[in-house]
């Protein structure tokens, strides 16, 4: 079984995330030393948790909500915000908020502090998903900070990316990305072997999306959590949607209500997929499955490389059930539409303060 940096099994729910191990009295002077600085950390932790809500979430509903106690900062998921039509059991959103953690995580540590991260740290408390603790201090890395420099360039891009292929060193940095946070990525292209298996996850993502078309209740849903304006924080703004393939070759992205019909423009004839695998399930699992997916998705923004998501397979239960056969033994998470595009504006976020309480 993989291990993670503590040397334990990839399955607990304890994740060291620091470089090098301390001695218990070690550990309490750097608590110690937290506590007495507590006053001159606020606005870091305050712009950790800027970074923190800058994460992707399906229609970007944002579900999450921190509670920060001194040194500590808790992750909840907001149940409110979770999408009963396409996620009723929360999945999506828990790899949403492990999208947070990740940012977080990177918040602090680029101030040179050391984190420390209990995955669901209470049974009792399912939606308690992490809790946080900055410890002493600890030089940043240069890979933490280019991938946090990164969280402000990484935007869903819906737009049609160049017809050019994701170079192997590239490639190899999203896989090592993914191996970095204890998951795994499989890409998967229209060529070679992996072509069998591209045609299945186009055929079951043309499958979902006519499904859910065709689906009162997910419809309903869909224009709940899109198309607001301009004072809307959350929810995915019409401007994001992007136009509808010319072609229906191509892999389909996710059809959004809309009141006109939408333009239509050539998109690249076959992106490159990149599969975000766990070694299992669970609530730990999914959050350490977002933990993977945001830092390939930060990697690829600091490669260049544009991305966005396609999740209709997961969010219609015949669909789904094939996409996890496909790709036993592991787990699939999610799924990725990798290539070369141009920028495209940010989609809005909710205030830091709305979603945190200090106590």
């Amino acid at each position: 079984m993989p291990r993670d940096r503590c040397g334990s099994a990839a399955s607990t729910v304890q994740w060291c995330l620091t470089l090098s191990l301390v001695s218990d009295g070690e550990a309490d002077g750097d608590v110690q030393r937290v506590e007495a600085t507590m006053s001159a950390l606020a606005p870091e932790v305050t712009e950790a948790l800027g970074k923190a809500v800058q994460a992707p979430s399906p229609y970007n509903t944002q579900p999450w909500r921190f509670v920060v106690d001194g040194e500590r900062i808790d992750l909840f998921l907001d149940p409110e915000r979770v999408l009963r039509v396409s996620d009723p059991d929360g999945r999506q959103a828990r790899l949403a908020c492990g999208a947070a953690l990740f940012n977080l995580r990177l918040g602090i540590r680029v101030h040179g502090r050391a984190v420390v991260v209990d995955l669901v740290p209470d049974p009792e408390q399912p939606d308690l998903l992490a809790s946080v603790r900055i410890s002493g201090p600890q030089a940043k890395t240069l890979t933490e900070d280019r991938l946090a420099r990164a969280i402000e360039r990484r935007h869903t891009n819906r737009r049609p990316f160049l017809n050019r292929q994701v170079e192997l060193p590239l490639r190899s940095g999203l896989v090592a990305a993914a191996r970095a946070e204890g998951a795994l990525v499989e890409l998967v292209d229209p060529e070679g072997k992996t072509a069998p298996r591209y045609r299945i996850i186009a055929e079951l993502v043309r499958q979902a999306d006519s499904v859910q078309q065709n689906d009162p209740e997910y419809q309903w849903e869909a224009r709940r959590w899109s198309g607001g304006g301009p004072e809307r924080a959350d929810g995915v703004p019409a401007s994001a949607f992007g136009p509808e393939p010319d072609d229906d070759r191509v892999l389909r992205l996710r059809s959004f209500p809309r009141d006109t019909a939408p333009p239509r423009r050539e998109f690249e004839q076959q992106p490159l997929v990149a599969a975000v695998l766990t070694y299992g399930k669970g609530i730990a699992a999914d959050v350490v499955a977002g933990m993977a997916m945001q830092r390939v998705l930060l990697t690829a923004s600091d490669l260049g490389l544009s991305t966005s998501f396609l999740t209709q397979p997961f969010e219609v239960p015949q669909t789904r059930a094939q996409l996890t056969e496909l790709f036993r033994p592991h787990q699939i998470q999610t799924l990725l539409r990798v290539g070369y595009g141009y920028p495209v504006a940010p989609t809005p976020r909710r205030a830091v303060d709305e979603v945190t309480v200090r106590t």
